[in-house]
């Protein structure tokens, strides 16, 4: 098995670049589709550009979690909306979206992780969700055939799962639907800017003249954020997962130690994960924002492989231009889809650990293994918000691996953002001052 997506997967959205629109979305992933989904529901003109495919990259090489549990505290309401949406998208599209709510479950192997969930029980109850602690006994009695000893976990039931790759082209469709306009292979090259504020969008296929945009470009948006003026201090870790073949079940939804992480899949199998595990490639943005990463840093460190450097043409290669002008061919168009290599330790260890678990499978049969790069941020919560100096540009980026599950109640914010509507959430803490003001950057409460 290939990845479904590629770069040489047939373009399904060729829509017609029109010469005017109200909102230019930069980036097709489920932020960027979720974002013009509700911008075109509300009756403004948006067009979609995609440089590769609609979901060639995280949108679709993600776990496939839908989860409340364990969220940062500020995303937690946004996320709790974001599961309203994903039930009346089931409605809308049915099993094709692979939505079901089977529940999350953490594990926990000592007493200090059970300490944790205990913490956050505290925020899930102040919040209205079912969130509830596991004895070992309830773990046991919900994940058939472990053989591992946990101390207990943390279960919430409402929590659910859906196919990435899958998905995210459904949506996509939904938006065109709506009246949303989507061009794959269509790499936006520069902000078109009269005055100091958006005019447009120059593409490669030509401009389109526009008074917002919005960047929701995942791991590239730094890149072409910074080529504009504009500091966003992002960088990218590459995540591995991989595919089973059909296995018993042992659980029906998503669950995860900080050994390994498993969702069950709609043909059967088992999508698996490292719980922690990650790589990271060294490149010039790692060194010019290095100090303000210092405290998730420390979190991660023992569960970070550092690498000298990335792929040729990646957005924080040695190589990769920092600027460019509007008639030249960007990095953006060198790489339609990032597709980085999974890691043959990680897939080893994961393996292993399976088998460790569940003895009665053994080292599971693999299907496919793949890798997708995540944008993260310093405090593990993205920026969405308006760029001061440059009127007219929207930033939606640095979702840190919770793009997917949030996605649809994140997309329906950046439209009432964009639109000057009441966003309904409090947006303080993914402001992109923060990085400017003085305010103290680390991660908040979660799991």
């Amino acid at each position: 098995m290939t990845f479904p997506i590629s770069d040489a997967t047939p373009i399904r959205f060729a829509g017609l670049l029109p010469a005017a629109c109200d909102v230019v979305v930069i980036g097709g992933g489920v932020i960027g589709v979720m974002t013009a989904w509700h911008l075109a529901e509300r009756g403004l003109r948006v067009v979609l550009c995609e440089k590769g495919r609609i979901a060639g990259e995280q949108s679709s090489r993600n776990w496939g979690w839908v989860r409340q549990q364990g969220r940062d505290l500020d995303e937690l309401p946004i996320m709790v909306e974001a599961l309203r949406h994903w039930k009346a998208l089931a409605q809308e599209f049915g099993e094709a979206l692979g939505f079901r709510q089977e529940g999350v479950m953490y594990m926990a192997k000592t007493e200090a992780e059970m300490a944790g969930f205990e913490a956050w029980l505290a925020h899930a109850k102040a919040h209205g969700l079912d969130t509830r602690m596991m004895t070992p006994g309830d773990v046991a009695g919900k994940i058939s055939g472990a053989e591992k000893g946990w101390k207990g976990g943390l279960f919430t039931p409402s929590d659910a799962r859906a196919e990435p790759w899958a998905a995210v082209p459904l949506l996509a469709q939904g938006a065109v639907a709506r009246g949303a306009v989507i061009v794959e292979g269509c790499a936006v090259r520069r902000l078109d800017l009269a005055a100091g504020k958006v005019a447009g969008v120059i593409t490669e296929q030509g401009s389109i003249a526009c008074d917002q945009v919005v960047l929701a470009g995942g791991s590239w948006s730094a890149l072409f954020a910074r080529a504009h003026g504009v500091r966003l201090p992002q960088l990218s870790v590459k995540a591995t997962v991989m595919a089973t073949e059909p296995l018993p079940e042992v659980f029906a939804g998503n669950a995860a130690d900080d050994d390994f992480a498993f969702r069950r899949r709609q043909d059967g199998g088992y999508s698996l994960a490292p719980g922690a595990a990650h790589d990271f490639f060294i490149g010039p943005d790692a060194f010019r924002h290095a100090r303000v990463y210092l405290p998730v840093l420390k979190k991660d460190f023992r569960s970070t492989r550092f690498h000298p450097a990335s792929p040729s043409g990646y957005p924080d290669g040695w190589r990769t231009p920092r600027d460019w002008a509007a008639d030249e061919i960007t990095p953006f168009e060198r790489i339609r889809v990032l597709n980085p290599s999974p890691s043959a330790r990680i897939i080893r260890d994961v393996s292993k650990a399976f088998a460790h678990t569940f003895p009665a499978l053994g080292r599971p049969r693999l299907k496919a293994a793949w890798a997708g790069m995540i944008d993260t941020m310093p405090d593990v919560v993205p920026v969405v918000d308006r760029v001061a100096h440059l009127p007219g540009l929207v930033i939606a980026t640095g979702m840190s691996g919770h793009g997917f599950g949030i996605g649809p109640g994140m997309g329906r914010v950046v439209a009432d953002l964009v639109a000057g509507q009441p966003v309904g959430h409090d947006l303080h803490r993914f402001r992109l001052a923060r990085f400017s003001d003085g305010s103290k950057i680390a991660p908040g409460p979660s799991l």
